[in-house]
């Protein structure tokens, strides 16, 4: 089991979703040959973390029965153990926890930060690392009318009360990253605050995870289509970098290691 969190930042995470629903890759590597061949192109990329989702968190999205995300999940990762790779899972289910686990996952993502029925109770039992994410609802409708009185104060109050919640039952923060979940259960006005203020969900030296690639919010800003996100994915992501974030969540590795590469080589000659 690789350690992701105690590598040195930015990292880049790659989506890979073997989903045949997700908002802008689903249904392409559903087949595991095409997906193992989606992560070499990816580690070859400059990848330092692979996110396999089986279960697509998209607006509007159904929710799949737990064998079917492990039909969809374990085999990748038992295939992309020969990768030397970190893998990360994308998942709110405690089942689906364990068998990644088991199959060599280093990381548990989950949109649902360990809320789920015996969720907590798996990591604390483990020792891999997890990212709690901010939902306000479900993905389903998520998207409807999202409410806040202080977007920020309300994140930051999350991610307290699941700290406290996760060294309770004894998962050191030292395993533990924080993603605000930019549009989930968010509108673009939120979205931009959480970005512009980022630097204020850095909580108790806990790292964190930023996900925006091809995000809704920048087909409102552009009137862009999700095929022509790519360059807005860049510049919002290098933003967070510059903002405190540890690791972009990416469709696109290649753009997004070249920015980052750029940005550390300008910020470190000084």
């Amino acid at each position: 089991m690789q350690s992701i969190l105690k590598k040195p930042g930015p990292l880049v995470m790659g989506i890979l979703n073997v989903t045949p629903d997700s908002f802008s890759d689903g249904g392409l590597f559903l087949d595991k040959d095409l997906a193992v061949q989606r992560a070499e192109k990816m580690i070859a990329e400059g990848a330092d973390v692979i996110d396999i989702g089986g279960e697509s968190t998209r607006p509007g999205a159904a929710p799949v029965t737990e064998a079917e995300e492990l039909d969809r999940v374990i085999p990748l990762i038992e295939a992309l153990n020969a990768l030397d790779i970190a893998i990360s899972v994308d998942t709110s289910k405690a089942a689906v926890m364990q068998e990644a686990i088991s199959a060599g996952a280093s990381m548990i993502n989950d949109v649902r930060a360990l809320q789920e029925e015996g969720a907590l109770d798996l990591v604390a039992s483990s020792k891999v690392e997890v990212c709690l994410m901010h939902m306000q609802g479900q993905p389903r409708t998520m998207q409807d009318a999202p409410q806040y009185n202080d977007v920020v104060s309300d994140v930051v109050d999350f991610f307290k009360e699941r700290l406290v919640a996760c060294v309770n039952k004894g998962i050191n923060k030292s395993r533990i990253c924080f993603d605000p979940g930019i549009g989930f259960g968010k509108n673009l006005a939120h979205n931009c605050r959480l970005l512009q203020e980022l630097p204020k969900l850095l909580i108790d030296e806990v790292p964190l995870l930023v996900g925006v690639s091809r995000k809704r919010m920048f087909g409102e800003i552009l009137n862009l289509p999700l095929e022509e996100r790519m360059l807005a994915s860049v510049s919002a992501g290098l933003l967070a970098v510059s903002k405190g974030a540890k690791i972009l969540r990416v469709h696109d590795v290649k753009e997004t290691k070249q920015a980052i590469e750029v940005y550390k080589a300008i910020e470190q000659n000084h």
